[in-house]
């Protein structure tokens, strides 16, 4: 299947360039893409441009170049700097489209909106990390075969006069909305699509979730003592890889999506309790909890494969955006968890 990814001569300006922002970056430049960023630190910027890369701590005149350009704007920063970008684009660079990299969706369009701007939003998510942060941590590479979630709550369907202001301002949504897929395409991850809440839903479970799950049963280890922690092996670091991220930054994913994460949570809580009781009577067991984990992992490895990298058995769905019937193609790919592929 052949899908069409065309070089957009358009730039790529990418606002904050830790992990997630400064690996894009060197990923769009080794699949040549024009590209330039900003970054509040200074020292970050020194570091960036002595790797070659063409960025700047003036946020204003990267916007106004941006403006010029017509780039694609990412914003790449934690959710409690969202606020302040979206004011400096409102006044830096007033009709260029943006998308960002945040790991919750509903509070970020919500944000938005109040600003005014949902009309040039498009909102992403790509599934990957390490737990360390900052440019230093930055890579090619770690968006290969990984998921990027696009949203598509602003989406519709070309229709009307195409001589109208609305036609056209939906016509360029569309374009943008376009170029997010085909930038993270370009990035060698697989585009899902999905509505801001569903996407909340899902990534409590299985990524924040595992946030404080990982905390837990680190401070339980450690609780343990230096004989504990000395005997700890593959299983306790797999468990707690994701303990050692910025607390700040596990505070940004979890806090601003409290709502789905206490579903999952309640539900995690039950099942543990369930295991605490099938341990303390000697009439009970964890025969019932251990048979579902090791179906719902082989479920999992089904869809994903065994291993990071193995080749996924994910639907695939071609749509083509605006055209008739597109936003139920798009409401089918989230039901079913498919890729899609654009044409």
């Amino acid at each position: 299947m052949t899908e069409n990814l065309p070089h957009d001569k358009r730039p790529v300006c990418i606002l904050g360039l830790g992990l997630i922002g400064g690996s894009l970056m060197r990923d769009l430049a080794t699949a040549g893409r024009a590209v330039y960023g900003w970054n509040r630190s200074a020292e970050t910027v020194e570091v960036a441009a002595g790797d070659g890369f063409d960025v700047t701590s003036d946020l204003p005149e990267v916007l106004r170049r941006a403006e010029a350009d017509d780039a694609l704007v990412v914003l790449g920063v934690p959710m409690p700097a969202l606020g302040f970008l979206l004011d400096a684009i409102a006044e830096h660079a007033p009709s260029v489209f943006f998308t960002d990299v945040t790991s919750v969706k509903a509070e970020v369009h919500a944000l938005v909106e109040e600003h005014g701007l949902s009309g040039r939003f498009v909102g992403g998510h790509p599934m990957a990390g390490t737990a360390d942060s900052g440019w230093s941590a930055t890579m090619t590479g770690l968006f290969k075969g990984a998921v990027w979630v696009v949203t598509y709550d602003n989406a519709v369907e070309l229709d009307g006069d195409p001589s109208s202001a609305e036609y056209m301002a939906a016509e360029r949504w569309l374009d943008a909305w376009s170029r997010v897929v085909a930038m993270a395409r370009h990035t060698g991850a697989d585009v899902v699509v999905a509505r801001a809440r569903k996407h909340d839903s899902a990534v409590a479970r299985i990524s924040h979730l595992p946030h404080v799950l990982a905390e837990t049963l680190a401070v339980a280890g450690d609780n343990g003592g230096p004989l504990a922690l000395t005997l700890a092996a593959s299983s306790f670091r797999d468990g707690t890889r994701v303990a050692g991220t910025s607390p700040d930054l596990v505070r940004a994913m979890c806090e601003n999506n409290r709502e789905a994460l206490v579903t999952a949570l309640d539900e995690s809580i039950a099942l543990l309790q369930q295991a605490r009781d099938g341990l303390a009577r000697e009439s009970a067991d964890l025969k019932s909890l251990a048979e579902e984990g090791f179906a719902a992992r082989g479920r999992f490895e089904a869809r994903a494969g065994r291993n990071k990298g193995d080749l996924t058995n994910r639907p695939v769905m071609r749509v083509q955006p605006g055209a008739k019937g597109w936003l139920e193609q798009l409401r089918s790919a989230e039901y079913m968890g498919a890729q899609i592929s654009v044409f």
